[in-house]
Parts: C-alpha cells; structure tokens; sequence
C-alpha cells in the first residue's frame, strides 16, 4: 500500500535539497526534528546556507517562520511577547501580542549571543511547549520546533549554552563547507535565482500541509523496535557514562560526563524517524548508527585531555561505534 504522508514529505526533502545545496544531512535532520517533535542545533561557519535551510523548509511546507537575532542585549519579551496598554474608549485593556516563538518554524540565530534571561524563556517553550508572561501560560502550536544556529569560531561576546538547554536539542548538525562540484552548483543556482527574479515569472512550488507531519508522528510512534536493537542504543549510553568498560580504547581519558537519558529517548525516536523516512517498519541498527553523531556529540562533556589533543564529539563517537557491538 502507498504511504501518501511518506511519499509527500520525502517529496519535500527532495525540494528543499534544491534549494540547499550540498547540504543533504542538514535537510534530513530538520525533518527527523519535526517527525519526533524536537529541536535542532545547528552549527557551522557563517555563509553555510544554515539559515536558508530553515527558510526554505518552512516555504516548502507552508509554515509560520519566525526568525530571531540573538544579541547580548535581547530581553525575554523580544522573543516570548509583551503585555500591551490599550485605550478602548476610555477603558484601559492590557492585551497580549505575540512574540517570534508563536510560529511553527522558529530560527534561532546565533543562539549562543544571548544573556541567560533569554536563554531560560526559550528553553521553557523548547521543554514545555508554552510561554509564560506575567501569571498566565501560552500553549504554541502542535507543529513547533526551534532551529537554533551557532558559529564554532567566534568565541568573543558568546555564551556558552548550558548542559540542560543543550540537551534540550533533539539533535546537533554540523555545516561544513560544500566541496568543490557543490560550490559550482550553488554560483548557478544563485544566478538562476537572480535571473528568475528580473526574468520571467518563478515556477510556483508544490508545498505540503504541516499538519502532515502530525499524521506522520503516529506512523513513526508505531515503527517496530527489537530488544537487540533497544540494548545496542542502551549500550552506546551506557559506554559515555562507563568508558572504563572499554579499556582498550581512550574514551576513558576522553569522555568528562555521560550523556543523561535523554540521549537513549532520543536515539530511540531518531532511529524510528529514520527507519520511517527508508519505507521500514522496524529500526535496524544502521539507523541508530545513522543519527549518533548527532544525537551523542553534543551531550558528552569533553576531558582537558581531550580539548588539549583537539579530539571533538565527532570522534568520540567514532570510537564509540568501533568500541560498541551488537548483542
């Protein structure tokens, strides 16, 4: 039988990709974020299509996007919303006008500018799914998530995101630069794009309903699991947090802190996205393999000895997939 919903969001993975060029895994990992209601952190060099990734999801699907510039100087209510004074004939009204995080796709740009105030009204509508001003709490929307990006080089005027809100993201997706046949396709493009708008009229793209992804969340909840597969994911948290296992390897000297159980939630979900968007019904453990950089990476704190050899999450679950066996 044809699964309509699968068929209609591969069909947007495959559109966004034109957009996006050289960038396959990142498209991926967005829609993984949205078939498991969750956030992804995205980081990367500045001009890595990091934010025309987000953009151009958010067209193809016909969703609200809300972009928000992070600064040092942001407040809460630049993104959560303020109380407003109304004069209505004589009767003052205090009314509530929505912030940037009343939206479906929510770019958070730069995430890592902004104070600690902000950082904590994000995190709540990122855990709990709602905002609160003054005594009374905001219910946003079903299809919700935050795209929040970061650049790995500039350190000055930055804050470090804490341990629980990086845990809070679903997963974290690495930009790198494109390769040379990329680069050469992103020039045509972008003079494709140009010559469209002074030119003749841009051919209207076929965009699906977000409510598509609500449907699609069921499908993926029902995908089928096995204990093997169940005890490998639980094996490769298990080793962040007991590297002494494996004394054959250097996780021990690598690896600070474990990954908390969110990660094994995580792994779970991911894997099943996965499996899901391959046309299965039952998670292999190539899937879990597929997404564990992404989901691992950013929840295991790195040793001194690690930073000082310049090892990074990347190869750390590298180590952990070569270390890790099935059954």
């Amino acid at each position: 039988m044809v699964n309509n919903t699968l068929h209609n969001i591969n069909a947007l993975i495959n559109q966004v990709d034109k957009s996006v060029i050289g960038q396959p895994h990142v498209i991926k990992a967005l829609v993984i974020g949205l078939l498991t209601k969750g956030h992804v952190l995205l980081e990367g060099l500045p001009g890595t299509a990091k934010t025309r990734s987000v953009k151009s999801l958010a067209d193809t699907m016909s969703a609200t996007f809300g972009r928000v510039q992070f600064t040092p100087d942001l407040l809460p209510s630049d993104i959560t919303g303020t109380i407003q004074y109304q004069d209505n004939n004589g009767t003052p009204l205090l009314t509530f006008q929505q912030g940037p995080l009343f939206n479906n796709l929510v770019l958070a740009d730069e995430i890592n500018r902004a104070p600690a105030k902000v950082q904590a009204a994000l995190l709540e509508a990122m855990a709990e799914s709602t905002v609160t001003v003054g005594d009374t709490s905001h219910q946003l929307d079903e299809i919700f998530m935050v795209l929040a990006t970061q650049n790995p080089v500039e350190q000055e005027g930055t804050y470090p995101l804490p341990e629980a809100q990086m845990d809070r993201f679903m997963m974290k997706v690495n930009v790198d630069y494109p390769d040379d046949n990329a680069e050469l396709d992103i020039i045509r493009l972008v003079r494709s794009e140009e010559e469209s708008t002074t030119g003749t009229e841009k051919k209207a793209q076929q965009k699906i309903d977000p409510k598509q992804f609500l449907t699609a969340r069921k499908q993926v909840s029902e995908i089928k699991v096995s204990e093997v597969v169940e005890r490998y994911m639980v094996a490769l948290v298990m080793a962040t947090r007991h590297p002494q296992r494996y004394p054959d390897s250097p996780l021990s000297t690598w690896i600070k802190t474990g990954s908390s159980p969110r990660a094994s939630i995580a792994l779970d979900k991911c894997a099943r996205a996965h499996a899901w968007l391959a046309g299965r019904d039952h998670v292999l453990p190539d899937d879990v393999r597929s997404v564990a950089h992404s989901v691992l990476s950013h929840r295991i704190t790195l040793s001194y000895d690690a930073l000082a050899d310049d090892v990074d999450g990347k190869e750390v679950v590298n180590t952990l997939l070569d270390c890790v066996l099935i059954g």
